[in-house]
């Protein structure tokens, strides 16, 4: 460890989701997992480096039907890299096997179908010993256009029952879930119906919040949910104090509830369509139309009213989607990433004997 960086905690992990999301198709070819990982393990700033990956349970990088072998094979890929996993991501949605949390009973069950098979696998990469902590990703698997369709607050029930019985899976694999908050989804798509589908589910010891710093911007703003935007109407951006009150609004409902945190930076602009309508557009950390100063803001996530380090988070994952290949291919790309990564762990991390 470098002695100008002396924390070495939270963890710090790359996301391998970029390498699919946003590809296919219709767009440039997928980035491979194991490329992913080598651009991962060769990113080194000030002599510091990655020590992990979070990862996506879908083709194709990670097959949500691998059998034991399957997860053995990718252990050892991982760790021939000197790197962990960290959170995984379950394919709850529709186009990946699941169904809507709110949907009929067969669709909830394909949601909880997914949700199974990602809790075995996470219990799985923990049980091989490649996975020292981390938490299976969910969210509601509909668009918040649907889930206003009708009864909202019966929509936000049903998904909360949903939650609920994967809470009682995730249990039995002896994992945490964490709601992304993301402004795609329904129930889930303002802060203010974040908070109530957590309470609703009431599971707090199985059930949390996923943070990204640049989905929650966006409910700053109110993007699918005017009524719950914190910033006022024509906001100056040049005036951070009232940025920062908006912050502590926000993070003073969702911080309690928090047990997976994602650094990212955004310009305030949405980009998406279909299942991912309006959603948060990342930038990568030096974007010079970022709106967020990354080592600071992480502060508003990881400390609590007082200052004080929560440390319920063990490691943070940059979250960077929907980037060009060529952008993705540069190892400068991941320097930078690596970096800010670095500054929110000196600023907000801690000395742990290992």
């Amino acid at each position: 460890m470098s002695s100008e960086h002396v924390n070495n905690f939270p963890k710090l992990h790359n996301a391998a989701w970029p390498g699919v999301v946003g590809k296919g198709p219709d767009s440039e070819p997928p980035i491979e997992l194991d490329t992913m990982l080598d651009l991962t393990a060769a990113a080194e700033v000030d002599g510091v480096k990655f020590d992990g990956v979070d990862l996506f349970l879908f083709d194709p990088h990670v097959d949500i039907d691998s059998s034991d072998d399957d997860l053995k094979a990718l252990a050892d890929r991982v760790a021939s890299r000197g790197l962990v996993i960290g959170s995984v991501v379950a394919p709850v949605w529709p186009p990946t096997g699941g169904g809507s949390a709110m949907g009929d009973e067969g669709e909830r069950e394909q949601f909880l179908t997914q949700v199974r098979k990602g809790c075995r696998i996470a219990q799985k990469l923990r049980e091989i010993g490649i996975r020292p902590e981390g938490v299976v990703r969910i969210d509601s698997a509909v668009d918040p256009g649907t889930w206003s369709d009708g009864d909202s607050d019966a929509n936000s029930r049903l998904i909360a029952d949903t939650f609920a019985k994967a809470c009682d899976i995730a249990a039995e694999h002896g994992e945490r879930l964490a709601a992304e908050g993301e402004i795609c989804w329904g129930g889930m798509h303002s802060w203010r119906e974040m908070v109530k589908t957590l309470e609703l589910v009431d599971r707090p010891d199985t059930l949390g919040f996923q943070a990204d710093m640049a989905h929650t911007l966006l409910y700053l703003l109110g993007y699918n949910a005017p009524q719950d935007r914190i910033l006022p109407e024509g906001y100056d951006w040049s005036d951070p104090a009232v940025l920062d009150d908006a912050l502590q609004t926000l993070t003073a409902s969702l911080r309690p509830w928090t047990i997976d945190f994602h650094v990212a930076q955004n310009d305030a602009t949405v980009k998406g369509s279909g299942s991912h309508d309006k959603t948060g557009r990342h930038c990568l950390p030096n974007d010079p139309n970022g709106k967020l100063d990354i080592a600071r803001h992480a502060g508003f996530w990881l400390r609590d009213e007082s200052g004080a380090l929560t440390k319920q988070v063990r490691h943070i994952c940059w979250d960077g989607c929907m980037f060009p290949n060529d952008v993705m291919m540069d190892s400068q790309t991941w320097n930078d990433i690596l970096a800010a990564m670095i500054s929110v762990r000196d600023a907000h991390g801690w000395q742990e004997a290992e």
